[in-house]
């Protein structure tokens, strides 16, 4: 089946783009001028890029002057985790890659409860013990769970140590209700594709105070912390579809969490044995993980491909590959039951006809998986 006649539940990984924003890009790129060059086409080029970081400060609660625009939310975390000026980085358990890597020491991982929920008990405890300046790590939207982390609590208890809280906010944008300033963290990474804007373009927000020395040398773009010239065009469809996405989220909260519920009750009907995870945890209204036990991950996947509904097994930055969830087994789920979880992420172009397709499906697939009792 051709990609385009597929039904798309795989927006964690990234979503369509909203039409808006691809005319706004289109008639953007069609336009001439280095937003660095100071001649007439130049500044026409600055002054979007400008507007946008307005624009954006305005829906997020933050200051435009503390926005650096990069490439996506890898580069904003890896700015953040690079660039702060600290000795000692902790982070939790269920980040994102981008972040992960960062835990040079086992020492270095803070631990999550069986809730997917990170144990504050146990941060408080590391931070007084971890050599500083320090800075801590906490997403605030888990990307293969949609678990929502205490974020502003973890916070209080960052800042009680002296030390920087980063929060990888890259699936709450869009999402769940989002300010900067009520949020309590240092540093903010976000990335437009995941909420509607284009691929390869996200921003690092900065509390007021708060400066980071750039890892990208070259030339002075955003204020020396990021060289690199700017992607207007791309950074007026991320303010765009940001705008779209504050002004459709009351009701596409109550319309997405209503599909979700619908898909969840309609595998736990099918499929009774079924392991739902995080469904009684505070999560993202878009997001379902679930385990079909006896069968692993990539014959779910590639079933559900061949039937016409693209899903996903975790996170999509993998390249490409089906491996075990590192969030899950932070969670404590034993390897068998982690290695058949599957992930349904839905978007601000997801139907209920999207739900009872993925049903069918999967009701066919279910049916047919002679192995699903092997293990």
């Amino acid at each position: 089946m051709k990609p385009d006649q597929m039904i798309y539940l795989d927006n964690n990984a990234t979503a369509p783009v909203r039409p808006e924003v691809v005319r706004l890009m289109a008639d953007a790129w069609m336009r001439p001028g280095n937003a660095s060059s100071i001649h007439g086409f130049g500044r026409q080029a600055r002054n979007q890029i400008e507007t946008a970081r307005q624009d954006i400060a305005r829906l997020i609660g933050a200051k435009a002057e503390n926005i650096i625009f990069t490439s996506g939310g890898t580069e904003a975390n890896n700015l953040a985790l690079r660039g702060a000026p600290v000795r000692t980085v902790l982070v939790s358990a269920i980040e994102h890659e981008s972040v992960a890597r960062f835990a040079i020491t086992p020492e270095a991982i803070i631990p999550v409860l069986s809730t997917g929920v990170i144990d504050l008990a146990a941060l408080d405890a590391m931070l007084a013990a971890a050599p500083a300046p320090a800075l801590v790590s906490i997403m605030l939207v888990n990307n293969e769970t949609g678990i929502l982390q205490p974020v502003s609590e973890a916070a209080e208890i960052t800042h009680r140590h002296g030390a920087l809280l980063h929060c990888d906010a890259v699936q709450a944008l869009g999402k769940i209700p989002f300010d900067f300033a009520a949020l309590g963290a240092d540093l903010v990474s976000l990335s437009a594709h995941k909420f509607g804007g284009p691929q390869g373009i996200g921003a690092l927000i900065l509390r007021n105070g708060l400066d980071i020395t750039g890892q990208m040398l070259g030339g002075g773009q955003e204020r020396g912390r990021r060289a690199g010239t700017e992607n207007a065009a791309a950074i007026s469809g991320f303010a765009l579809a940001a705008k779209m996405a504050a002004d459709a989220l009351p009701a596409l909260t109550v319309e997405l969490s209503a599909l979700r519920d619908k898909l969840e009750q309609g595998v736990a009907a099918l499929t009774p044995d079924a392991v739902f995870f995080g469904r009684d945890q505070a999560r993202a209204p878009n997001t379902s993980c679930f385990a079909l036990p006896g069968v692993t991950a990539s014959p779910q996947v590639m079933n559900l491909d061949l039937a016409g509904i693209a899903v996903s097994a975790g996170s999509a930055c993998s390249s490409g590959k089906v491996t075990r969830s590192a969030v899950l087994a932070a969670m404590g789920v034993d390897d068998a039951l982690a290695g058949a979880a599957i992930r349904v992420s839905l978007g601000w172009a997801s139907s209920a006809a999207d739900i009872d397709a993925f049903l069918a499906a999967w009701e066919m697939i279910a049916g047919r998986m002679p192995l699903r009792r092997a293990g």
